[in-house]
């Protein structure tokens, strides 16, 4: 079985719903090179240079205004959707960094809360965004596939990929918003080709284009090889993957 994976490099900012219509031609894009899965990057609702209080303002839940609009979209163009959102936390404490997944039929199969908060170099994302208690790693049945979801910063966690490739995920999809700094771009690249090659299983990394992030969305197979690389402008890359094949590459690294 091959899918063709969509990964949309948008350059999300503070108007949701500048936001939602980038969305829709990341759709439109998507549907006309025949996309099966489209991943959006962390924050694909609303993103800033800061995590701030801001972010509470705008949180939504997981059947608000932004996923109902994901969902009319998924049914629409007949694509699954993986999506990054300020989820509202239910007893109104700091919101969650949530990633949704919809298929095809605009049905809501999963949502992962962002364990790994990213806190370096002055960067403080815990201060405004909730740690799901207790942390929950999330494979979602999507597009045919079993898709193992990754928030950003969790990608320099190898436990993450791997408890998700041993709960039986086809692929990783590492949805980011890569925070900009010297040798950022090569340390992305790096650690998702250790998480590909570690788990022999393919990293799909959609990120946020400048300014905020670095762009660089990517696709590496089971070895290693990266099979697609966007640059730092918004652009949208299509791979096709064959989960079989990861099947394959593990019995033969098996050996």
């Amino acid at each position: 079985m091959t899918v063709r994976l969509a990964l949309a490099q948008i350059d999300s900012g503070t108007d949701t719903a500048h936001n939602l219509a980038l969305i829709r031609t990341g759709f439109d894009d998507a549907a006309a090179r025949g996309a099966d899965l489209l991943l959006f990057p962390e924050y694909a609702m609303y993103e800033k240079k800061v995590v701030d209080g801001s972010f509470a303002a705008v949180a939504e839940p997981v059947d608000g205004p932004f996923a109902s609009a994901l969902r009319a979209l998924a049914r629409e163009h007949g694509i699954a959707v993986i999506a990054g959102m300020v989820e509202a936390h239910p007893d109104g404490a700091q919101p969650y960094n949530t990633l949704i997944g919809i298929d095809a039929d605009g049905t809501l199969v999963g949502a992962y809360r962002k364990i790994h908060l990213y806190d370096a170099y002055g960067f403080r994302e815990s201060q405004w965004i909730s740690r799901p208690e207790p942390p929950r790693h999330v494979v979602m049945p999507i597009a045919g596939m079993h898709v193992g979801v990754m928030a950003c910063n969790d990608l320099r966690h190898p436990t993450v990929a791997s408890e998700l490739s041993a709960a039986g995920a086809d692929i990783l999809a590492v949805c980011a918003s890569w925070v900009p700094g010297p040798q950022k771009v090569d340390q992305w690249r790096v650690l998702a080709a250790a998480r590909a090659i570690e788990n022999v299983i393919v990293v799909a990394g959609v990120c946020q284009a400048p300014p905020v992030s670095i762009g660089t969305s990517l696709v590496i197979d089971p070895m290693g090889t990266v099979l697609g690389e966007l640059g730092p402008r918004p652009d949208i890359l299509c791979v096709d993957v064959d989960p079989d094949a990861t099947t394959l590459a593990r019995e033969r690294a098996a050996d």
